[in-house]
């Protein structure tokens, strides 16, 4: 026990200096190439900051354990929209772009709702079991090249471009910052989710419990952490394209590429409330961002306290 928790300290700590640094990376990188830092907030940071989410679905699934997959994307989907924007709305108000509000939200809450559609097998095709099979699978990786185009289109439009802010690094060491953060990120998410899923088992927790909780938490703690860093930088495009990227690749490839090499997955102890939580945590966020296109200090609170307020559910049913 006293190893774990010596490791898990340790992994915070990779986080955070990893975190640090793979900020000023990415937004020295999107200045040297002229492009927006929501682009790469989209891009390099969500899909890089994904790469613990995905190790561990693929670990996952390969071993037979369907629910630690589901568990992982939905609890890391609910955990990027409620605990850590919630979070960084409370440090600071999270300003949202006119474009962010029409376009990145409503795909990530389509999104979501689409990957719930296709679970409920039961009750909309008269299933034997709610499964996410390998078509289902097929049909997620589909959107997200519908997800790829639009990202594409970006980097066309000039209006999506920053202004003439000079870049901070030269494009080698932004490019080097990236990858040294990335790798401190992911191997301190690993030394973090490790561990605390070693204490857990230990202390005698469910699979579903520790998917929900101890792996989504712990593997949306590189998101987490970015986006504390990026809130205290001022870097609010990175911060919120971080989260919208990141939910999407999450439900898109981190769910999308293990079922299609595998197969189907059918979860056995999954409760509709998760579900949910799931669709109402991106409702939630397009709504709030709607409001004032500002997501405020107030509404940041309503979002951790929906946030408990689910986990205590979680622990109780």
């Amino acid at each position: 026990m006293l190893i774990h928790i010596l490791l898990l300290v340790l992994g915070f700590v990779f986080l955070i200096k990893g975190a640090d640094i793979f900020v000023d990376g990415a937004s020295s990188t999107a200045q040297n190439f002229k492009v927006s830092k929501m682009l790469i907030g989209l891009t390099i940071i969500a899909f890089g900051t994904s790469a613990p989410e995905f190790a561990v679905s693929m670990n996952a699934l390969a071993s037979g354990n369907t629910d630690m997959v589901l568990g992982n994307v939905i609890g890391s989907c609910i955990t990027n929209s409620l605990l850590i924007l919630g979070f960084a709305a409370v440090i600071h108000p999270v300003k949202v772009k006119v474009n962010t509000v029409r376009k990145e939200l409503p795909l990530c809450l389509l999104f979501s709702t689409a990957l719930v559609v296709l679970f409920l097998d039961i009750r909309l095709a008269n299933g034997l079991a709610n499964q996410i099979s390998r078509s289902d699978g097929i049909i997620i990786l589909l959107y997200f090249t519908i997800f790829l185009y639009y990202l594409i289109s970006l980097t066309k439009h000039k209006k999506e471009i920053d202004g003439d802010e000079k870049p901070k690094f030269g494009i080698f060491k932004s490019l080097l910052y990236v990858v040294i953060g990335l790798l401190g990120i992911i191997f301190g998410s690993d030394l973090v989710v490790d561990n605390a899923s070693g204490v857990a088992k230990i202390l005698g927790l469910s699979d579903r419990l520790i998917a929900l909780t101890i792996i989504a938490i712990g593997t949306s703690l590189p998101e987490l952490v970015t986006t504390m860093v990026s809130s205290k930088k001022g870097e609010q495009d990175l911060l919120i394209g971080n989260i919208i990227g990141s939910n999407i690749f999450n439900i898109c490839v981190v769910l999308g590429i293990p079922v299609v090499i595998y197969g189907a997955i059918t979860p056995s102890s999954f409760h509709p409330v998760d579900l949910i939580m799931l669709v109402l945590s991106s409702l939630l966020l397009f709504v709030f961002a709607e409001t004032n296109k500002t997501i405020s200090k107030l509404q940041g609170f309503i979002m951790l306290a929906i946030y408990f307020i689910y986990y205590i559910v979680v622990f109780v049913i």
